[in-house]
């Protein structure tokens, strides 16, 4: 019993540390180096959200990449430009009565970092599909939590884009 339990352990331990893996956001991190400042172009036509998608941004920054703020772009080492391209709702199935019942909410960003080493620029997309009651209309509230939920699934993407980017690097 104690024999195969190691056996067991022994193959999980040589599985894992021999396949090489990596997550996307040890990529990620060689790119994004050092001190990172986030620059956003705010829309005046909806202000709101692109203050939203800033605030996605620098979290995802902190939280699965690491990476230490700075609030001075001449002090960063990585600047990276977001601004929001394109937002819209369109209806995806009615009820009865012709109202509609669910929506989807569909943001583009786009995304632009550069470094002492790289530069790059890239759009991101995310969607979130949404139910309103019966024969009621979108409020700003349910409308503005849409937009930031498909915003932050948008910005989820950077991560991946920017780890892609590091291989055509690399090659």
């Amino acid at each position: 019993m104690k024999k195969s339990l190691f056996t067991l352990f022994a193959l999980v331990i040589m599985l894992f540390s021999g396949c090489g893996y990596k997550p996307a956001s040890t990529y990620a991190k060689e790119q994004i180096q050092g001190d990172v400042f986030v620059d956003l172009f705010v829309n005046l036509k909806d202000p709101k959200n692109a203050v939203l998608i800033k605030d996605a941004m620098n979290e995802i920054l902190v939280h699965r990449l690491g990476s230490k703020l700075v609030y001075d772009k001449k002090q960063a080492d990585t600047i990276i430009d977001l601004r929001l391209g394109n937002v819209s709702m369109s209806e995806l199935q009615y009820d009865d009565n012709g109202f509609t019942k669910l929506y989807k909410a569909t943001v583009n960003i786009n995304v632009g970092y550069e470094n002492k080493d790289y530069k790059n620029k890239f759009y991101v997309t995310g969607t979130h599909e949404f139910s309103i009651d019966d024969g009621s209309i979108i409020t700003d509230t349910k409308r503005f939590e849409a937009i930031r939920t498909a915003a932050s699934k948008a910005l989820e993407e950077v991560i991946s884009k920017i780890a892609i980017q590091s291989f055509k690097k690399n090659k």
